[in-house]
């Protein structure tokens, strides 16, 4: 099952930058303290809102129990059996520990100018024991005002709280909940001073209602849920949110080791394998970052390139070791037989001997300017910006190869475009083709030409014996010749080649019924 997974998220792995990773990676871990900071607050803000909701709910449940003790209040109206669309209406938290502003401590209650109203007085003897019972559970502070502010129920009973903001709007009908400082707090742990609510305590003033009169307010407080506290309590929810950030931690660190460090161990083991000589090319890894697989592509290219390269340096040796070998065995057994036997010989025996050690010179000497120019046809490099006519270099090469018993034919149209090879290349392909179709036995050879929408195509023919089907295959390849007894070096052909594969082009053997044929492909100038 774990192998069926892996296969799957190979398929469907997004192909991502190495950049990208890193900066992802980067961005989280910067972002961390950031998170954290921001997450504690907005907790603890959670926190306060939660206080002031339990305010809310005590207060509206004790107000509406004052205004049905009230006296004269009308007697409590039964729920239509369809409510009207606003006969619910929740009230909303509205405090914010970031926004809102932090009064002082509640001042004590001034002297009043005159008499608690006895109806207040009468109501908060009758809800004193609810009231009681009620802030043994809440923990929250209570008073009842009259209608002019002064305290009915509660401590500072008698005096005058009608100054206080939040009691003049709920005397105007309106309730409000305020931040007051706590002069009762005392740091109780070393890092209490991280939670901001610590030192403060929520007030809610909520007017009594009676018909559309306000005849008084109920003014309670509490401090709100302490931060560390609220923490144990939600200990689980926050055990998984750390479980979350490791989680993630790990998916990211799996990205990276996916993306760029098992890739680059991996291609790091390939390369000491391949420089010693073994080892197999590792597949690119579907996960790898971008730039680690066009790093595994070319990689490959580099490994298959050096392999390349070695087996033609090695196959290389071997030709030059066999074709140096012949002629200088020649030479070896034709000095040794004129040393040994130079005054018994005829002056016609020991000519013999000298036109054949000169005739393996020759040889010698035509091998080492054929791979002289071989070496240079492989480490010849493209030209930037090189665009040669055509007509010029093709003329040149077949009035070079014409003569006696063999005739060249061009046929190209005038309006040949350039190509981007340089005009030397082309003038020593042509004559190659030229000269080996004139050393075949041909009589005649013809150049023709035809333009594509990205390359020029020309077609070297002659009329000679063609190539036999057995050596299509290696016609190619250095040092193979079906005419060494006449001095053939079968180099002509990869040097025509590897000059072309120079400029981005291509010489082919084409399929005849007579002759041989061989078409040539350079790229147009500037396509």
């Amino acid at each position: 099952m774990i192998a069926a997974a892996k296969a799957f998220l190979k398929r469907r792995w997004p192909a991502m930058r190495l950049r990208d990773i890193l900066l992802a990676v980067f961005v989280f871990t910067a972002a961390m303290p950031g998170i954290a900071a921001i997450s504690l607050r907005v907790y603890e803000n959670t926190l306060v809102r939660q206080t002031e909701a339990e305010l809310v709910a005590q207060g509206a449940a004790l107000a509406a129990l004052a205004a049905a003790e009230w006296p004269g209040a009308p007697a409590a109206q039964p729920r239509p059996s369809e409510p009207p669309a606003d006969y619910f209406r929740p009230e909303p938290t509205t405090i914010d520990l970031s926004r809102s502003p932090v009064l002082p401590e509640r001042p004590a209650p001034v002297r009043a100018g005159g008499p608690v109203d006895p109806s207040a007085l009468s109501v908060g003897a009758a809800i004193a024991p609810v009231v009681e019972r009620t802030t043994r559970t809440t923990l929250a502070s209570v008073l009842l005002l009259d209608a002019r502010g002064r305290v009915a129920m509660g401590l500072g009973r008698g005096g005058d709280l009608s100054s206080l903001p939040e009691v003049r709007a709920a005397l105007g009908g309106h309730p409000r909940t305020v931040f007051r400082r706590n002069g009762d707090y005392h740091p109780q742990y070393r890092f209490e001073w991280l939670s901001r609510a610590s030192a403060l305590r929520l007030h809610h003033a909520r007017p009594v209602v009676v018909g559309d009169r306000v005849v008084g307010v109920l003014l309670l407080s509490r401090s709100p849920r302490a931060l560390f506290r609220g923490l144990y309590e939600d200990r689980g929810k926050i055990l998984i949110g750390i479980g979350v950030i490791f989680g993630v931690l790990v998916v990211m660190a799996g990205l990276v080791s996916r993306g760029v460090t098992r890739p680059i161990e991996e291609l790091s083991a390939a390369s000491r394998q391949v420089a010693a000589g073994g080892g197999a090319i590792p597949e690119t890894p579907p996960t790898a970052a971008v730039e680690i697989r066009a790093l595994y592509e070319d990689f490959r290219a580099m490994a298959e390139r050096i392999e390349r390269r070695s087996r033609y340096l090695r196959d290389f040796a071997a030709a030059v070791s066999h074709e140096f070998k012949t002629p200088l065995a020649g030479i070896g057994g034709a000095v040794e037989l004129l040393q040994d036997h130079l005054d018994t010989m005829s002056a016609a025996e020991r000519r013999r001997f000298l036109d054949n050690i000169a005739a393996d010179a020759d040889r010698l000497s035509q091998l080492v300017t054929r791979l002289l120019d071989l070496a240079r046809a492989d480490m010849a490099e493209p030209e930037a910006g090189v665009a040669a006519d055509l007509a010029a270099p093709i003329a040149r090469a077949a009035d070079g190869e014409a003569g006696p018993g063999f005739a060249v034919e061009v046929r190209t149209p005038a309006d040949l475009p350039p190509v981007s090879a340089p005009a030397e290349t082309i003038e020593k392909v042509v004559a190659i083709l030229l000269q080996n179709a004139r050393q075949a036995g041909a009589g005649r050879g013809s150049v023709t030409a035809e333009t594509t929408d990205d390359a020029v195509i020309l077609v070297v023919s002659d009329d000679g014996p063609g190539v036999a089907g057995a050596d299509r295959e290696r016609l190619f390849e250095p040092f193979f010749t079906g005419r060494r007894a006449q001095g053939g070096t079968g180099l002509g052909l990869p040097i025509a080649r590897s000059l072309l594969a120079a400029s981005h082009g291509r010489l082919e053997l084409l399929e005849t019924e007579r002759g041989a044929a061989f078409r040539i492909t350079v790229p147009r100038a500037g396509a």
